[in-house]
C-alpha cells in the first residue's frame, strides 16, 4: 500500500492536504481515486489509514480513518557527515534514512570539497526513503556547519564514534556493552580528517576512536558500514 509523510496533525477524520507534488504522484502516477486507500505518517502520531476524500482542480483530500500503527521511539543516534561531491551526500542521506538514523548533520573541515548542496532537495529524499521504508519519521537533515563549532557545542551526553581511517579500536570491540543512549557518527570527506583535526577528535572525552577495517572506504560506503554496525550492536537491530 501507498505510505505518504504529511505534515498535518492525525485522528480519527482528520482531513490531510498533501503538496502538490504530492498529489500529482497520488493522482497522475498512481491513478487513485475517491475512496482509494494508502497510509500516511507525521512523524508525531503514528501510522493512519486514509483514504482520497476530494479530488481538486490543484491537488487532493485525504481523510484520516483509522490509526494502523503506533507512533514508536527509534534510537536516538545521528550521522554527522563531512561534505563531500552532491551525489554522494544524496546516497548516504537515503541511506542513513533506510538505516534509522534520526538526524543527519553536515560538517565542513579543512580537507572538505565544496559542492552545491540542496536542503530541500536532501529533505526530499529523506521523506521517500522514510516512506518506502516503513519507518514512521523522517529524518532531520541539518544545514552545514564548521567542524569546530560543531564539537565547541556539543552536548557531552551524546557518545561521538569518531570513525578514524588512520585506525583506530575496531569498530564492533568498541561498542561491545557500550551504553544505549545519545550517539553520533562522525564520518569524513574524501581527503580524510587533517592531523589537527584527528589530533582534537581523539581527545574529546566522549568520543571514541574506531576502524572499519584494513581498507580506505569512500565516505559513502563508510556511513553506510559505520550505521549498520552501530544499528547490530546497539541499536534496533539488536534485540537485546
Amino acid at each position: 500500500m501507498i505510505r505518504l509523510y504529511v505534515t498535518a496533525d492525525l485522528g480519527p477524520g482528520a482531513a490531510v492536504a498533501p503538496t502538490l507534488d504530492q498529489s500529482r504522484y497520488l493522482t497522475q502516477v498512481m491513478r487513485l481515486k475517491v475512496g482509494d486507500e494508502l497510509l500516511v505518517f507525521n512523524g508525531r502520531d503514528g501510522e493512519w489509514r486514509a483514504s482520497v476524500a476530494e479530488l481538486l482542480k490543484k491537488g487532493v483530500i485525504l481523510r484520516a480513518e483509522a490509526p494502523a500503527r503506533p507512533q514508536t521511539p527509534i534510537p536516538d543516534l545521528e550521522l554527522v557527515q563531512a561534505l563531500v561531491k552532491k551525489a554522494r551526500v544524496e546516497t548516504i542521506v537515503e541511506k542513513a534514512a533506510e538505516l534509522g538514523a534520526r538526524r543527519v548533520r553536515l560538517v565542513t573541515t579543512r580537507r572538505t570539497q565544496l559542492d552545491h548542496i540542496r536542503l530541500d532537495r536532501l529533505d526530499a529524499i529523506a521523506e521517500e526513503a522514510a516512506e518506502q521504508t516503513g519507518r514512521l519519521d523522517v529524518p532531520e537533515i541539518v544545514a552545514p556547519q564548521k567542524l569546530d563549532a560543531l564539537l565547541d557545542g556539543w552536548d557531552p551526553a551524546r557518545r561521538l564514534m569518531f570513525c578514524d581511517e588512520t585506525g583506530g579500536e575496531p569498530v564492533m570491540t568498541a561498542l561491545r556493552g557500550a551504553p544505549q543512549g545519545p550517539w553520533a557518527i562522525l564520518i569524513g570527506p574524501e581527503g580524510g580528517f587533517a592531523p589537527e583535526e584527528r589530533e582534537q577528535l581523539r581527545a574529546l572525552p566522549f568520543a571514541v576512536a574506531v576502524s572499519l577495517g584494513p581498507r580506505v572506504l569512500r565516505a559513502d560506503t563508510a556511513a553506510i558500514a559505520a550505521l549498520t554496525l552501530w544499528q547490530a550492536a546497539i541499536g534496533d537491530w539488536n534485540p537485546g
